[in-house]
């Protein structure tokens, strides 16, 4: 078998439909995305440098699932959180602040409305390239994927805000996932939000008393 071959019978094997959840086919793929994406939130609400080892395998694996079903739009965005979650690995090491009782900082006044503005600017853009790719709905998903690149900044800077907007996201995916007939997928950011709310009450013991945040 050549390895072209090897690789077709690999990603066919992570993505075949093993479990019937809740009236949804899970594959291999599927459980070991949410299991790391479970070990990644709870990593990072004890704000654990681990949690971008998890993110970039959380990443990976959904990205290989979405290339097998040929969803190429969900599958590029995966790069991105790869790339972040690398950055956020060398900052947090950079900086050598790995465990949790290291500092955490707080936003600088007037950094929220910037914040906001650059989520919009993103959100432009990649509802351009997510209709491009034929996502399957690029203006909601433009929406949750902007949001997601600032709070996944904002982690990488430890800063404790990062959490509101995680909380945010988690609040608008639910809904949608429900309405979209995937229970389970909403069943798991209703995990997420739980995490994030730990993760905000944990982090917000450690803040530094200057308002400042941590330099880029």
């Amino acid at each position: 078998m050549s390895g072209v071959a090897r690789w077709t019978a690999a990603l066919a094997w992570l993505t075949h439909p093993v479990y019937v959840v809740a009236g949804m086919p899970m594959s291999w793929g599927d459980m070991a995305g949410f299991l790391t994406g479970i070990v990644n939130v709870w990593l990072a609400a004890r704000a654990h440098v681990w949690n971008f080892h998890f993110g970039i395998l959380n990443a990976a694996i959904l990205g290989l699932v979405f290339l097998q079903q040929r969803l190429f739009a969900d599958a590029s965005l995966q790069v991105v959180f790869i790339v972040l979650n690398l950055r956020g690995l060398l900052q947090w090491r950079a900086g050598h602040t790995v465990r949790e009782s290291d500092p955490v900082f707080r936003l600088a006044h007037g950094e929220h409305a910037m914040l906001v503005l650059a989520a919009g600017a993103l959100f432009f853009p990649l509802w351009y390239v997510l209709g491009l790719l034929r996502g399957t709905a690029p203006p909601i998903d433009a929406a949750i994927t902007s949001l997601s690149i600032v709070a996944q900044w904002l982690l990488n800077r430890r800063v404790l805000e990062n959490w509101a907007w995680w909380i945010v996201i988690d609040l608008i995916s639910i809904p949608l996932y429900v309405s979209r007939g995937l229970p389970l997928i909403a069943a798991l950011y209703v995990v997420f939000l739980a995490l994030c709310v730990q993760g905000f009450l944990r982090w917000r013991r450690h803040v530094v008393p200057q308002p400042e945040a941590a330099a880029a």
